[in-house]
């Protein structure tokens, strides 16, 4: 069995000693958690070879957005899916787009989307509509390979530029950059990083846990207080994947991280502490074809949680129950 191994030890609990009766401490085992198909969103693309569907975000009236990765011009790059009705429909497409994740604003109330290969940033309507440039663009002097982002209360965005994803691991180009809401002026808050992915807040909005792709560890970066700075860093969580890699992540309102994996359909769950608290999986007998689970929405003030899961038999999304309440950083991303 492929393991995730977290900073710091598993939670222990007391068990009697057969010799003597005295109490020893053992781990408490994380919970195996099987997911249920919702409904299926896409099948392989024949121009692209393959479907990838990614950023699950609640919208206002309860909808659930999707991105579809290696969609081609004319095929639906954002679908939009009734969970209770098990039903999909595409609303949006464009000729060039290579969208990585989806969020919608607290300011604006559209949907924002990061374009990996464009190195920009488009925001829609939650009808699919009025696609505009929110961002796009060198960053002091290098262009940005976007993969996740993430809102901070006041409606300041926060993105993962993922520059070397492809590349030499010990060639850490990554970075992670503020777009201010009113000036859309950016800011550098980290670089050299091993090609950061997942982008989430912590449950009170002091700190950002990134999901470093190339080193298969989360780390955790403090914030100053009004979020324009990075203040402390440090690795918080290990992952033991094989060939697997950590992909997006997301937050409850306990502060545990969700964490995605591209390689295995699995998402795994770790306390603030860094405990590995569960494992979420697709039924074994669906396994076989589905070779990722890169993203998890838990809708806001439940713990209803959707995760974005694809592989040679398509794209779908699969929900469980979350162990924490849904809020904004479960909610997009």
């Amino acid at each position: 069995m492929i393991g995730a191994l977290a900073g710091c030890a598993g939670q222990e609990t007391p068990a009697a000693s057969p010799e003597n009766g005295s109490q020893s401490m053992v781990p408490e085992a994380a919970a195996k958690i099987t997911a249920e198909k919702v409904v299926q969103v896409s099948e392989v693309h024949p121009e692209t070879g393959m479907t990838l569907i990614e950023g699950p975000t609640f919208g206002p009236d309860g909808g659930l957005f999707v991105v579809d990765v290696t969609a081609p011009p004319g095929d639906p790059k954002v679908h939009k899916i009734d969970v209770d009705a098990q039903t999909s429909e595409g609303i949006y497409t464009d000729d060039a787009g290579v969208y990585t994740s989806a969020q919608f604003s607290p300011q604006d109330g559209r949907l924002y989307l990061t374009d990996f290969l464009g190195g920009k940033i488009t925001s829609i309507t939650a009808g699919g509509k009025d696609p505009q440039t929110v961002f796009a663009g060198e960053v002091e002097g290098a262009p940005m390979k976007l993969d996740d982002l993430a809102f901070d209360e006041d409606g300041h965005l926060f993105l993962s530029d993922t520059t070397g994803h492809d590349g030499p691991a010990a060639k850490a180009q990554g970075r992670i950059i503020r777009i201010d809401k009113d000036t859309s002026e950016p800011t550098v808050l980290a670089k050299d990083l091993p090609a950061p992915n997942g982008i989430s807040f912590t449950e009170d909005f002091t700190g950002l846990w990134i999901s470093q792709y190339s080193d298969n560890r989360i780390d955790y970066f403090g914030l100053s207080e009004d979020r324009t700075a990075v203040t402390a860093s440090h690795p918080g969580v290990h992952f033991s994947g094989g060939r697997s890699q950590i992909d997006s992540n997301a937050v409850d309102a306990d502060g545990n991280i969700y964490q995605a994996v591209h390689g295995q359909p699995s998402i795994f769950i770790y306390s603030p502490e860094g405990r590995h608290l569960g494992t979420v999986s697709v039924p074994p007998a669906d396994a076989e074809g589905l070779s990722s689970a890169t993203n998890v929405a838990i809708k806001p003030g439940t713990s209803e949680a959707y995760l974005t899961v694809s592989g040679a038999d398509g794209g779908f999304v699969y929900s469980f129950e979350a162990l924490g309440t849904g809020i904004r950083q479960s909610n997009g991303g």
